[in-house]
């Protein structure tokens, strides 16, 4: 026993991405067209951290060799060199199939094609990448590697299983196994449709449910937010199938779940960002963020006024999660009750909602205080940088990354207290040098413009005020909410699951 504590455990992160879903992943409307953003840098990041700190690290990721090689998607791109730098090639394990091969987005518009995927994936994984790394312990990301946890526990191999999108698909045994997967080696640690009692009677006509079985499965399991762990399982969230929320609470009562939350991309500093016209920092950010202001004003044709309040919106405009509809109700209103402010709002999001704030727009002549904008990543940071306060009135947040990113370029966030923003953000009390936003609870529009109001109130502060408390602001910011910080959180946790340290001295 002694000499297997000094062994160097080594980890095996599976995961079909290599850089976070788009900010607020888990909205189950956004899952098909995600490309690849949070959950890949989140595994960059915590790679790079492992190796860092001296641990045997491992990757194994679809060989997406158009993405990768052809530069048909930079970001992934981008990801995969970040790992190669940080690590030996060696410990860089490509799933090969021709289903990853030629496609130009990490997820189809088909479902049948991302379960091939899958399938693909999970193969390699099972059949070849982890009998030749034998790993102590494996790390896999949401249900596109939902089998691996079966395997994972029937081999005995402690196994972290990570739901960064409440979403999940069915498909037989049978499919399985045709697939090329030896699913009769695990079949019973699996989740189905229906009670499964016997292999036979349960390969062809009960379907397994994927990201239900990486829960049932796994030894541990963990969210991207403590908060919105909980909301799941005290059944705030209707859009939660029923036994998803069942084996999460269960995993729950047994003291083997937890929340971590992801990070923003490294490259959101307002001190480097080169989308910015003035790049700043917490010291010099009330000159900084004027420059950017006027800049960006002057763009979208809003009122040229560096002491109008800017409000940025940051998020998807769908008509569900981001709470849309609690702003169409209350925006003429907004407008009307700070025109001597000359309150203005910037839209830089695509979805179902946005001809929706451009028509407000265009029907009460408020083109020079309101611009609605498709999203632009450019013109998104700019706006962070431009911006005093950004609007996030969630319904719900799995997690949620521009309520991070905004007060690394001091911008405020008026946000509903829910998921992810819980954990992040704190009603801001100035006179006590406390919080960094301003929240509601209540999901209604009177709850949002309150939180409106609140701002406005910290706006009209004197300068000096407002300048020390956003210098604050800005430097917790950058302290708290990087991969560090969440690597950390994440080897803390392996180290629980291993029962020993991740690094030998």
């Amino acid at each position: 026993m002694a000499a297997l504590k000094k062994k160097n455990p080594r980890i095996l992160i599976v995961t079909p991405e290599t850089t976070y879903l788009p900010e607020g992943m888990g909205n189950l409307s956004n899952y098909l067209t995600a490309k690849a953003g949070g959950l890949a840098d989140v595994s960059a990041a915590l790679i790079s951290a492992l190796f860092t700190q001296g641990a045997d690290v491992h990757v194994a990721l679809p060989d997406y060799r158009a993405m990768f090689e052809n530069k048909i998607d930079p970001l992934l791109r981008k990801q995969r060199l970040m790992i190669r730098d940080h690590m030996p090639t060696d410990h860089v394990h490509l799933a090969e199939d021709r289903a990853f091969f030629y496609v130009s987005n990490v997820y189809s518009s088909y479902g049948w094609e991302n379960l091939h995927m899958s399938l693909a994936l999970q193969r390699e994984v099972m059949n070849n990448i982890v009998p030749r790394v034998k790993p102590d312990l494996i790390h896999c990301n949401d249900w596109m590697t939902a089998l691996v946890p079966a395997m994972s526990r029937e081999m005995g191999i402690p196994c972290l299983f990570t739901i960064h999108n409440i979403h999940t698909v069915k498909t037989t045994l049978a499919q399985i196994e045709d697939r090329g997967i030896d699913a009769a080696y695990f079949w019973d640690h699996l989740y189905y449709e229906k009670m499964a009692e016997e292999y036979e009677l349960t390969r062809e006509t009960n379907p397994v449910d994927f990201l239900t079985s990486g829960i049932f499965a796994a030894h541990f399991v963990n969210t991207v937010s403590p908060t919105f762990l909980k909301e799941i399982v005290d059944g705030h969230h209707n859009f939660v199938a029923p036994h998803i929320r069942r084996e999460l609470t269960n995993k729950w009562h047994a003291s083997c779940t937890t929340g971590i939350l992801n990070a923003p991309d490294p490259t959101y500093n307002p001190s480097t960002d080169k989308a910015l016209v003035y790049q700043y920092n917490e010291k010099n950010h009330v000159n900084g963020k004027i420059h950017n202001k006027r800049f960006l004003q002057k763009k979208l044709g809003l009122i040229q006024n560096i002491r109008a309040p800017l409000f940025f919106w940051p998020s998807r405009l769908d008509t569900i999660q981001k709470g849309c509809p609690l702003l169409a109700e209350i925006l003429y209103h907004t407008i009307h009750s700070f025109w001597e402010d000359t309150l203005q709002i910037v839209f830089v999001a695509n979805g179902g909602f946005r001809q929706h704030f451009v028509d407000i727009a265009a029907y009460h002549g408020f083109k020079d205080r309101i611009a609605v904008c498709e999203f632009d990543e450019d013109l998104s940071r700019l706006a962070f940088a431009a911006s005093d306060f950004i609007l996030m009135p969630s319904l719900f947040e799995p997690c949620g990354l521009p309520q991070m990113i905004a007060p690394i370029y001091g911008s405020l966030p008026v946000a509903r207290d829910t998921g992810g923003i819980h954990d992040t953000i704190r009603h801001l009390d100035a006179d006590n040098n406390l919080g960094n936003g301003f929240l509601f609870e209540t999901y209604d529009s009177g709850g949002l413009f309150w939180a409106i109001q609140q701002a406005m109130n910290f706006y009209r502060r004197p300068l000096v005020e407002r300048e020390k408390q956003i210098r604050r602001i800005m430097t917790h910011a950058a302290q708290t909410f990087n991969h560090d910080v969440t690597a950390r959180h994440y080897i803390n946790l392996y180290e629980q699951m291993l029962d020993r340290p991740l690094t030998h001295n």
